[in-house]
C-alpha cells in the first residue's frame, strides 16, 4: 500500500503522520513514512533551512526527482509506504506543481489523501513556526489549489494505470483488481487535536469499510447544550465504527460569526482562541474572507458527501417539540440522494417527517440504536458483542 499525503504549509503534517504511524504499529502494520521536504534538505545540505523554494526551478525539480527516485526504490522493499509531499507551491516563481507525472506513474500510489485544516489554525502555525508572508485569503486560495492539484495527481496515476492495463496481454484490466486499477482520492480534515488519524489508518488498511458523511444541525443549536450532547454522542458512536467524514472537523463558520458581531459593535480587532492560544485577528480581514469561507464550506461538504458511500443524518427534537432540521441538513440530504448515495435519517421528533425526508431517504430510524442495529444486519459494521 502506497499512500501519498498532501497539504499546504502550516498543517504540521509530520506530527500528524507520526500519530498515524503509531496507530499502524499498534495494529501490527509496518509503515515507512517519507517526508519529501526533509529528504530534499538531507540531499542538499548546502541549502539553508526554510530556503529551498528560493532555488532556481530547474535545480528544485532535479532535487525533487532525485529524492523521489530513492522513494520509488524504497517502495519496492517496504510493504506500506506513506509519502508526505505537496501538490502545488506558490512562491517567488508563482504557482507551480510540486510533482512530475512520470515519477507519479512510476511510484504508482494506491491512495491520495489531501489533509486540510481550519484557516485560523494554519495561520497560527505559520506565525509560530515559519516566516512566510501571508493573508487569510492566501491560505484559503492555497488550500483550494492543493486540493485540486492532489486530485490531478490521482487522475494522472489512474490514467497511467488504465493505459498500462490496456496495453497488457490480459485485456483492459489485466490482472488488476478494481482497487488496484483505480487509486482513490480523499480530502480529510485534521480534526480537533488530530482526531482523524484513526480514519487515515482505516482508509489505508480497511479500504472496503463503509464511509459515511455525518449530517446534523450546527449553527442554530449552538446554544442548546442538551442537543449538542445528543449530537456529540451520535458522532462519537459512528466515528468509532465507520470511516466517517464529519463536517464539524472544520469549524470556520465561527470566524464569520465572530467577525460580524465585532463589526456591528464597531470593534476593529478581536481575540480568538486558536490551538490553545489567544490570537488577534483584524475584523476587516475576516469580513473580507467571509464569503470565501462560506463558499468553501458549501463546496467542501458536498465533496465530502461525494467521497462517502452514505449520509447518516441526525435530526434532534428541540425543546418545543419541533424537529431540529436546518436548511444545510436538508440540502445535504438532497445532494446525497441525487448523488445516488445511501441516505439514512435518524428522526428523533415525535412528529412524522415530511415527504421531502421520507421520499429521498433510504431508511428512517427513530433512534441511533435502531440505526446501529440495521447497520449491523447490513454488515456495514460489526456487533460490539
Amino acid at each position: 500500500m502506497i499512500t501519498i499525503v498532501t497539504g499546504t504549509v502550516g498543517l504540521d503534517k509530520a506530527a500528524y503522520l507520526n500519530k498515524v504511524e503509531g496507530i499502524c504499529r499498534q495494529n501490527g502494520k509496518n509503515v515507512k513514512v517519507c517526508h519529501i521536504g526533509q529528504l530534499m534538505y538531507n540531499e542538499a545540505p548546502d541549502i539553508a533551512p526554510g530556503r529551498i523554494l528560493d532555488l532556481p526551478i530547474g535545480r528544485l525539480r532535479d532535487l525533487r526527482s532525485s529524492v523521489f527516485k530513492d522513494v520509488i526504490n524504497l517502495a519496492k522493499k517496504e510493504e506500506n509506504l506513506i509519502v508526505n509531499t505537496h501538490a502545488t507551491f506558490r512562491w517567488k516563481h508563482g504557482l507551480f506543481p510540486a510533482f512530475d507525472f512520470d515519477i507519479l506513474a512510476e511510484l504508482n500510489a494506491d491512495l491520495y489523501i489531501n489533509l486540510i485544516d481550519n484557516v485560523d489554525a494554519v495561520h497560527s502555525r505559520l506565525v509560530r513556526d515559519h516566516q512566510i508572508d501571508h493573508s487569510l485569503k492566501d491560505l484559503l486560495v492555497w488550500r483550494e489549489e492543493e486540493s485540486l492539484g492532489t486530485e490531478m495527481m490521482m487522475l494522472a496515476c489512474r490514467e497511467m494505470r488504465h493505459l498500462r492495463s490496456t496495453d497488457s496481454d490480459e485485456g483492459l484490466f489485466g490482472s488488476m483488481t478494481a482497487h488496484q486499477l483505480y487509486p482513490k482520492y480523499y480530502a480529510l480534515a485534521l480534526g480537533h487535536n488530530n482526531s482523524t488519524t484513526e480514519m487515515f489508518y482505516r482508509m489505508m488498511f480497511c479500504p472496503n469499510s463503509p464511509k459515511a458523511y455525518l449530517s446534523f444541525p450546527m449553527t442554530h443549536v449552538v446554544n442548546m447544550p442538551d442537543i449538542l450532547a445528543e449530537i456529540d454522542a451520535f458522532r462519537k458512536l459512528l466515528t468509532e465504527r465507520m470511516i466517517v467524514f464529519d463536517p464539524a472537523d472544520l469549524d470556520e463558520h465561527r470566524l464569520s460569526v465572530e467577525a460580524m458581531t465585532a463589526s456591528m459593535q464597531g470593534r476593529k480587532v478581536i481575540e480568538l482562541e486558536v490551538l490553545g492560544e489567544t490570537m488577534s485577528f483584524d475584523v476587516s480581514e475576516l469580513m473580507q474572507v467571509s464569503g470565501d469561507i462560506h463558499s468553501q464550506i458549501y463546496a467542501r461538504d458536498f465533496m465530502l458527501i461525494d467521497q462517502a458511500d452514505m449520509i447518516v443524518s441526525y435530526i434532534p427534537r428541540l425543546a418545543d417539540g419541533r424537529p431540529g432540521l436546518s436548511s444545510g441538513v436538508e440540502r445535504e440530504l438532497q445532494h446525497a440522494h441525487e448523488a445516488t448515495r445511501e441516505v439514512y435519517v435518524i428522526w428523533r421528533p415525535e412528529s412524522t417527517p415530511s415527504p421531502f425526508i421520507t421520499e429521498t431517504a433510504t431508511r428512517v430510524f427513530s433512534s441511533v440504536d435502531e440505526a446501529i442495529e440495521y447497520f449491523i444486519k447490513k454488515k456495514y459494521i460489526k456487533s460490539s458483542n
